[in-house]
């Protein structure tokens, strides 16, 4: 599976902006998919993910209540709607995904997830 994270920017804080990732290559729902963000200098974070099916998600606390993920498997992509962006909010956000489920990630490391996309860049300003 390749991934392709996109809608990425700047913003105000308060504002909001949706973030697709885009999947190619095989069977896209056999894969559940995060989202996660690395901020400057610190860890590589998760933000959201969702199941295979979508039926089951799960968000980090930071973002609970402003944050949305979801997915549409008949477009093979995976979105993060966010919402009240915080300056805190502002870093480099990743899609992954895993035919192991990544809620099993949560509190450990993120070593060996199968897929990764490259970057978006969001910067909520101040």
């Amino acid at each position: 599976v390749q991934l392709q994270a996109s809608g990425g920017g700047l913003v105000q804080a308060g504002g909001s902006l949706r973030l697709s990732c885009a999947a190619s290559g095989r069977r896209f729902s056999d894969y559940s998919v995060g989202w996660f963000r690395q901020g400057p200098g610190k860890e590589r974070e998760i933000v959201a993910i969702i199941s295979w099916s979508g039926g089951s998600t799960y968000y980090a606390d930071s973002v609970k209540g402003r944050f949305t993920i979801s997915r549409d498997n008949a477009k093979n992509t995976v979105y993060l709607q966010m919402s009240s962006l915080k300056p805190e909010d502002t870093a480099v956000y990743y899609c992954a995904a895993d035919r192991v489920p990544l809620q099993s990630r949560v509190g450990g490391p993120l070593d060996g997830i199968e897929h990764w996309g490259k970057g978006t860049q969001v910067t909520v300003s101040s």
